[in-house]
């Protein structure tokens, strides 16, 4: 599979390449043909690129109109969505310190040191010879 994609990726560029290529011999091939006509067909050509290049402008005025209100919606939904979001998490993450905070103290603790009491007690009839082992 991971062959394959290999395979597509360079027959891609190659492609991309070879097109690249026959368009900078069109174009290389058309100024010399603009070089050798007469004034009247260059300035006929030059009007064209004029339009085409009014065109472009205002096709890339367009895709900036389109970022710009694609930013202003990004910029709403990190304020109006993300933000509270995180407020959220933050007072969550807070009341579950409170909560783990509260467990140690009211159960773990007390539960630790009544069984170190007991453990101790135990050692100490253990020492003491109260208690025999039995041997199994």
């Amino acid at each position: 599979m991971e062959k394959r994609s290999n395979c597509v990726k360079k027959s891609s560029v190659i492609i991309l390449s070879i097109v690249v290529i026959l368009l900078l011999a069109a174009m290389v091939a058309g100024i010399i043909m603009l070089a050798r006509s007469g004034p009247e067909t260059t300035g006929q050509v030059r009007d064209i690129f004029i339009i085409v290049l009014a065109l472009a402008s205002l096709l890339i005025g367009g895709a900036l109109v389109i970022l710009v209100i694609q930013l202003a919606a990004l910029t709403n939904i990190i304020q109006n969505e993300v933000r509270p979001i995180l407020a959220s998490t933050k007072e969550t993450v807070g009341t579950l310190k409170g909560t783990s905070k509260f467990l140690s103290e009211r159960a773990v603790r007390p539960f630790i040191a009544a069984s170190s009491t007991y453990a101790g007690f135990r050692k100490l009839i253990d020492l003491a010879g109260f208690i025999k082992k039995r041997k199994t």
